[in-house]
């Protein structure tokens, strides 16, 4: 019988995404679009700041062992890359 192997990064990023869905999600409003949340994937405590930065400090303050994953509320990836297009004008 094989066993799946997991790294501990695609772990954490299970866990996260786990949690994102069936606990913390559904308690995020319309307001925090944008805004990027903070998960201990061991606890389920979470912090949402403007940006990954912030989040996680805020979260590293009460959880200095924290094993953090981060999502950006509203969109499917934290970041971006690349530029958006933008119509020309004239």
């Amino acid at each position: 019988m094989q066993q799946d192997s997991y790294s501990p990064a695609e772990e954490i990023a299970s866990r996260g995404e786990a949690l994102w869905q069936s606990r913390i999600r559904p308690q995020i409003g319309d307001e925090e679009r944008g805004k990027v949340v903070a998960i201990d994937v061991d606890s389920g405590t979470y912090e949402i700041g403007k940006n990954a930065l912030e989040a996680s400090e805020k979260l590293l303050a009460y959880r200095p062992d924290a094993e953090i994953w981060c999502v950006r509320v509203g969109h499917r990836a934290l970041y971006r890359i690349g530029m958006r297009s933008a119509a020309i004008p004239g």
